[in-house]
């Protein structure tokens, strides 16, 4: 009885990192295109695409099977002739503008690009008003 308890308890405890998938992503990323110059391309592109599940790494550095597959849909649609701007657009609207370490310009993302010089302009103005305040006192 002693022996089926510690069986049972054993197999509880081991269930957790038996139930792990096994993915490796070498085959995504050791498969390069036959084409120097388009692998050239497929890898700057890479470079530009944010990885979804790390998110602070690119495509290209990441180790996730997200990103392994990404890599293998950038390679497939190069080696289809597709061009890289037209791949990044397709990404951003299977993915959404995250995706893309350089954000465009939309009715959404302006006021992202707009603070910046907002802010710059207000701490001048303040500046230059602090200033010519104690020059003239």
């Amino acid at each position: 009885m002693k022996r089926l308890l510690l069986l049972s308890v054993a197999i509880a405890l081991a269930a957790p990192a038996l139930a792990q998938e096994a993915q490796s992503t070498a085959p995504y990323a050791y498969r390069q295109l036959a084409d120097a110059a388009q692998e050239a391309r497929a890898q700057r592109l890479m470079e530009t695409l944010r990885c979804l599940q790390c998110q602070g790494q690119s495509i290209a550095d990441s180790d996730a099977p997200i990103a392994g597959a990404m890599r293998s849909l950038v390679r497939e649609r190069i080696a289809r002739g597709e061009q890289p701007e037209a791949i990044r657009q397709w990404l951003i609207e299977r993915y959404g503008d995250y995706v893309s370490y350089a954000p465009q310009l939309t009715g959404l993302t302006w006021p992202l690009f707009a603070l910046p010089v907002v802010l710059a302009l207000v701490a001048f103005l303040l500046l230059r008003r602090r200033f010519t305040r104690r020059k003239s006192a």
